[in-house]
């Protein structure tokens, strides 16, 4: 995949539900494709944003290709090769006090902006089949909006 400039690949980062890793499989399938992932609503020199592409359900295991970029701008592009066809979801937040997690409140809420793929709501974590979208050669390019659950502390 490709790394806008300020990245650190290969990070693990804490988050139920949601951890990105830069892992990549040493092999490509033959049926692989390329993921596009735009990130919009970035809170520019909020922390660093990072993105999942998670792959039968949205638990921390399943969400093991990530990266991640720093908040240049308020808007981000993240590329994902060689990606099996398949059906995916994209999990997404920025770290806005890069602690390296999404900060909750006690009841959960998201303390941070964050988004998924599909149709997900804003006030929960979506079901899988709620984010997922079904990826075919030779790719395709999916649009995340982050937001708030509450507003800034």
């Amino acid at each position: 995949m490709s790394r806008p400039r300020g990245r650190r690949p290969g990070r693990r980062h804490g988050l139920p539900g949601l951890v990105v890793a830069g892992t990549l499989c040493a092999t490509v399938p033959a049926t692989a494709a390329t993921v596009q992932v735009v990130i919009d609503g970035i809170e520019p020199g909020g922390g660093p944003v990072r993105v999942a592409l998670c792959q039968g359900s949205l638990a921390e295991a399943a969400c093991a290709r990530g990266d991640e970029a720093s908040a240049s701008a308020d808007r981000l592009q993240f590329t994902f090769q060689g990606v099996p066809t398949g059906t995916y979801a994209v999990a997404a937040y920025q770290d806005a006090n890069s602690n390296g997690r999404l900060d909750r409140t006690g009841l959960g809420l998201p303390l941070e902006p964050y988004g998924f793929s599909g149709v997900a709501g804003r006030r929960a974590r979506p079901d899988f089949a709620e984010a997922a979208f079904s990826l075919r050669e030779p790719g395709g390019s999916i649009r995340v909006r982050l937001a708030r659950a509450l507003p800034r502390r």
